[in-house]
């Protein structure tokens, strides 16, 4: 079953492809997704989903605290999203 992980810290100019090679030197990575903002650039942060949940805690204990172009990215599990929460 596979483990979606949150990537924090992210350099703005990190693409989905640059991030999930890093990953696929860990595991299989089954999906990565950069969220943007409504002009298409980058909030720094995104969700990377690995195949299996082994492989996720291996991408923490090796990708947490890692330097992706001088910055720290943060890398945990994703926390499940939360339902009727409205922004405005």
């Amino acid at each position: 079953m596979s483990t979606t992980l949150y990537v924090g810290n992210l350099p703005y100019s990190v693409t989905e492809r640059e991030l999930e090679t890093l990953f696929a030197g860990i595991g299989d990575v089954s999906s990565v997704r950069i969220i943007t903002d409504a002009g298409g650039r980058s909030k720094g942060f995104g969700f990377v989903e690995m195949a299996t949940a082994e492989q996720a805690q291996m991408a923490i204990e090796k990708l947490n605290g890692y330097s992706l172009n001088n910055r720290t990215i943060i890398v945990n599990m994703a926390r499940p999203r939360e339902r009727g929460r409205r922004r405005f």
